[in-house]
């Protein structure tokens, strides 16, 4: 079921889109890190060696898309670990992408429209702000690592920002309990995505939550502008 590239799937007893934790995670495959600005031979050293080792993985698991910011790059080693039965790709280096929005539309949107449309895409860490964007391009499948992340920080997440509890004495929570509470509030997200997307409503939802970033404002803005063709192929009309 469609809402806009949004879609709504399995993921084993899973409902997508959904949120992985660490228990329901199977292994990920050994891939070769790199940062995201570097020089492009390190990108394709990265590329070649993350190929290389899925090839040597005996079990499937998630594969890690590298090649820094090469879109070029990303597409081929996206394209090479789906060929070797690799159904749920990771996104690397997805929190740079997020300060860059013109490349974490193209990313994204290229590698969704690339790969086979039972293939998930999985991007581990996310702010939650950006989530029902990243859900209407068609990502799948999303971390917890974020919750415990900022519950280290003394950040407490909403659906629209992060309160540091220093600051803004919202409420007098311990690290656990701050853990807990951000935990919900992701749960409560991506259940609302779900929903959203069952009531052909999602868009909406986009629009309302990237009012609250300015990179995420830019980033919708971006692929209404450029990626309409995308965008329209998977819009019901009524």
């Amino acid at each position: 079921m469609h809402d806009g590239p949004a879609r709504l799937g399995k993921y084993g007893k899973l409902e997508t889109p959904t949120i992985l934790k660490q228990e329901d995670l199977f292994s990920i495959i050994k891939d070769e890190p790199m940062p995201y600005n570097v020089p492009r031979s390190l990108a394709e050293w990265s590329v070649n060696q993350t190929v290389e080792n899925a090839k040597k993985n005996v079990k499937k698991g998630i594969a890690v898309v590298h090649g820094s910011k090469y879109l070029d790059l990303r597409v081929e080693c996206a394209i090479e670990l789906e060929k070797l039965d690799n159904t749920v790709l990771l996104i690397a280096n997805s929190d740079e992408l997020m300060r860059r929005p013109r490349d974490l539309v193209d990313t994204v949107v290229v590698i969704r429209e690339t790969i086979n449309p039972n293939t998930a895409l999985y991007i581990p860490f996310v702010d939650l702000v950006f989530m029902p964007l990243l859900a209407y391009m068609g990502v799948d499948l999303f971390g917890d690592a974020v919750c415990d992340f900022y519950a280290y920080l003394n950040t407490l997440l909403t659906s629209t920002r992060k309160y540091n509890l220093k600051e803004y004495q919202i409420f007098d929570f311990n690290r656990d309990e701050l853990k807990q509470h951000n935990r919900e509030v992701l749960d409560f997200v991506i259940a609302e995505i779900r929903e959203n997307i069952k009531n052909g409503t999602l868009r909406n939802l986009v629009e309302e939550r990237c009012c609250a970033l300015p990179e995420a404002m830019s980033a919708l803005r971006i692929m209404d502008k450029e990626y309409v063709e995308f965008l329209e192929r998977y819009t019901q009309l009524y």
